[in-house]
């Protein structure tokens, strides 16, 4: 989508594109199950549409718990429309993806430091650098609990496969390949696997 920028044009690749053009239909066809998803959604893509960020300088990068991709898109390819659509999208950026632990994460004996990464698509260090919006993917292994955490922004996750969601005012939920998952602001919230690895895209609103 290219959009004018005092003399310059800016364009954002078709991959990428095709990535936030499918995680809105996926939110948009079951917003009507998660209350305040599509209301908190509306400005982050809405912000995609109307301007272009800059293109990432940071370098790929995998972690131990990339291992655990694989299996997880697939699972999300035998998943209801968009997920398999979007599953590959997903894989098509994979290369480009610099997967990250948790801030503070030390490798303290437990199965969380090698077993989460997130990867930023947009925001501060994404695929295309940007300060407004956040769209990111969690991976979780097998058996790994992503710790309690808070954030001021309120939070969409697109469910891809696998794992189960809390937070303050809901109990654990699976919501399946295509779920929602709605955090508010500040809310105390996790994630957890089990026998399946987790893939999620999360979506925030920070504003300009």
């Amino acid at each position: 989508m290219p959009f004018l920028h005092g003399s310059a044009m800016k364009h954002r690749d078709a991959k990428l594109q095709a990535f936030y053009d499918l995680t809105e239909t996926a939110i948009s066809r079951r917003a009507d199950t998660c209350k305040n998803a599509g209301p908190a959604a509306k400005p982050i893509f809405d912000a995609l549409r109307k301007n272009v960020g800059g293109k990432a300088s940071s370098a790929p990068e995998r972690l131990p718990v990339c291992d655990a991709l694989e299996s997880a898109l697939h699972l999300a390819s035998t998943g209801p429309a968009p997920v398999p659509e979007l599953a590959a999208a997903l894989n098509g950026l994979s290369p480009r993806l610099q997967w990250k632990r948790r801030k503070n994460a030390t490798p303290d004996g437990t199965s969380f430091y090698d077993g989460h990464a997130n990867a930023l698509v947009a925001g501060p260090g994404g695929l295309e650098e940007r300060e407004d919006v956040w769209v990111g993917i969690s991976l979780l292994a097998p058996h790994v609990r992503y710790p309690d955490h808070r954030h001021p922004p309120e939070e969409v996750y697109v469910s891809l496969a696998g794992g189960a969601w809390w937070n303050a005012n809901m109990d654990w939920t699976t919501p399946g390949p295509g779920g929602l998952i709605y955090n508010d602001p500040n809310v105390l919230h996790a994630m957890r696997t089990e026998a399946q690895p987790l893939l999620a895209i999360w979506c925030l609103w920070v504003g300009s």
